[in-house]
């Protein structure tokens, strides 16, 4: 099971993270919490190295990078950004 929450305005990619989404990301989390159950919670919008680990702080554990990579130079120097964030 998956709960997918947008971080921005569904439509096109480039668009900059939707702060006001981080304590709807910190809701879904406790909601999920509560259920036991093992389901993942992704954001999809503007996730990008600079702030990937506040996601992750607010309870996020799988995340949509499109522009973040694909508008890199270096992919696999983006993704290690990311996951370095993330460590």
């Amino acid at each position: 099971d998956l709960v997918l929450i947008m971080s921005v305005n569904p439509g096109f990619g480039g668009q900059k993270f939707i702060d006001g989404v981080l304590p709807k990301i910190a809701d879904a989390r406790k909601r999920i919490a509560a259920t036991g159950r093992d389901i993942m919670l992704e954001v999809d919008g503007g996730v990008k190295a600079d702030n990937i680990a506040k996601v992750a702080a607010a309870g996020a554990d799988t995340f949509v990078a499109g522009s973040a990579i694909y508008g890199a130079k270096d992919y696999a120097a983006a993704i290690s950004q990311m996951r370095a964030q993330l460590a």
